[in-house]
């Protein structure tokens, strides 16, 4: 049987395609394709004709190259935020505060808002394979991270109906695109679509893929990991700026009249999606690419900020700044000067996304060393290293910055918006334990703010307390109902109803 009775590809198109990997120096992906049978050639052939190999060399070739740079220039300069691009929920006042918070609801009512999250990650340092998304944090609803992120935005969308003007009659609705990757995509599906999608409609609600690039040994050669199968991983939260290209979701915007978008990563359990404060004040500041920030805790909190290196905008890596320059303070002594915490919360205009393409081939590519699982090329056994064996070639979310037209900073407070899920359980930071404290403490100050009470020793690990976003989405509403009054515990609160049941 010829290879042309199987695949759509004859004998002289298989013959180029290995010429062609062996010309740019990769045709050991061929070693094994002879003992294979007919259904593996296929597979491999098939992932082959998918891949582009001589981008794949240059992307190789620009990462290396960055790294020695990042190494070598010892000339690199840091500056500090200027005044005229930040700007800190913390420090503005109430009103200047409402003013960001009604024109982002405005925005939301006219429908000119989406959110977009990053949620390609598994919980394999979790200790789960499924979806970090699907990952119950052992609230006392036992609510996942999608659930709680669903019910903000539905709140929202009620939240934003009263600033619809009397002639918009349509439903109030912020579409939620979700980026998966390879590995997370169906079972992302069929965890929303098992939960009704949230109470969300379904076709508000679009799924897209991030694309991915072969894993390479150090040397830059692809990685087979199985005589069949070339190794393969996301690329990096950086390649949604490709995906949203690729995979219609800027024509989905623009169909939909979408202008801006807030983008966040899953694993922040306090992220305020589609929050509209941040829209409010990213639009007032005529912003094309923002970004939130919290303030670093401490000089040595291994934590990228935000700051201009070189005369750009950009995101530096803890282990990219001498401890001196992490150490410096303003001229008031009251915070540090690079202290604006990355938290990969962003938002872009739709003119912002669709530009990218034109700068996509100067973005960077950066290298994270992984234990890779590969085939030894001499015995053909599969090696499951216990050392680094390779690299992973990733872009970042933040390598943008440069090249924005109207850059600016937002800086939130931590307690109120940042809370990430990076640890397995019982490490004690960004673990489940202190995502579930941290939101559960978070709904005891709705409460307290409100002037009522929750009935607890302040132990917020344990305590059965929760407000749901369906009630308040970031303490609204409240006052009504609990000034003056005790909430006893436990108490699950879903509805208003549940709040007057609960008070004493």
């Amino acid at each position: 049987m010829t290879i042309s009775s199987f695949l759509p590809i004859n004998e002289v198109e298989l013959q180029a395609l290995k010429e062609r990997f062996e010309k740019n120096g990769q045709g050991h992906v061929f070693h094994f394709f002879d003992e294979l049978e007919m259904e593996q050639q296929a597979q491999l052939i098939y992932q082959l004709l998918d891949l582009d190999v001589e981008r794949l060399n240059e992307i190789y070739k620009t990462a290396i190259k960055g790294a020695e740079a990042s190494v070598l220039n010892s000339n690199t300069t840091f500056e500090p935020l200027p005044e005229a691009v930040f700007d800190s929920v913390l420090k503005s006042s109430p009103e200047q505060i409402r003013d960001w918070e009604t024109l982002g609801l405005s925005l939301i009512a006219q429908g000119k808002v989406a959110v977009i999250l990053m949620a390609g990650g598994q919980g394999t340092r979790l200790g789960s394979s499924d979806p970090k998304g699907c990952y119950n944090i052992n609230l006392p609803s036992k609510k996942s991270l999608f659930q709680l992120q669903a019910e903000r935005i539905l709140r929202l969308q009620d939240i934003a109906r009263q600033y619809q003007r009397p002639s918009q009659l349509k439903d109030c609705v912020i579409p939620w695109y979700i980026m998966t990757s390879g590995p997370t995509h169906a079972p992302t599906y069929q965890f929303f679509e098992a939960n009704h999608f949230f109470g969300l409609k379904k076709e508000n609600i679009i799924f897209f893929e991030q694309g991915t690039l072969p894993c390479l040994t150090m040397d830059g050669k692809i990685i087979l990991e199985a005589k069949d199968k070339v190794a393969i991983a996301p690329d990096g939260n950086g390649g949604i700026y490709a995906a949203v290209q690729n995979k219609g979701v800027i024509k989905s915007l623009k169909e939909r009249g979408i202008l801006y978008s807030h983008c966040y990563c899953v694993d922040n359990c306090l992220a305020r999606v589609a929050d509209p404060v941040f829209i409010g004040y990213s639009v007032s500041k005529g912003t094309d690419c923002g970004v939130k920030v919290v303030s670093k805790v401490a000089p040595e909190e291994p934590v990228g900020v935000v700051c201009v290196r070189d005369g750009k905008y950009s995101v530096v890596e803890y282990s990219e700044i001498s401890q001196e320059v992490s150490e410096r303070r303003t001229a008031d002594g009251a915070s540090l000067l690079f202290g604006a915490a990355n938290i990969a919360n962003h938002f872009f205009s739709t003119e912002f996304l669709e530009r990218v393409p034109q700068f996509a081939s100067q973005l960077e590519y950066h290298i994270a060393k992984k234990k890779i699982k590969y085939v030894d090329m001499s015995t053909g056994e599969v090696v499951v290293p216990k050392s680094n064996s390779g690299m992973k070639l990733e872009c970042f979310v933040f390598d943008v910055f440069p090249f924005a037209n109207h850059f600016s900073v937002l800086e939130v407070d931590r307690k109120d918006e940042f809370s990430p899920l990076k640890n397995a359980p019982g490490t004690g930071a960004d673990c489940p334990e202190t995502s579930r404290r941290d939101i559960v403490a978070q709904h005891v100050r709705f409460i307290e703010a409100a002037g009522g009470q929750v009935e607890q020793d302040g132990n917020f690990e344990e305590l059965e307390f929760e407000l749901s976003p369906w009630v308040s989405y970031a303490g609204e509403g409240l006052a009504d109902f609990v000034a003056g009054k005790i909430i006893k515990t436990p108490a699950i609160i879903e509805t208003k109803e549940d709040l007057i049941r609960s008070l004493n």
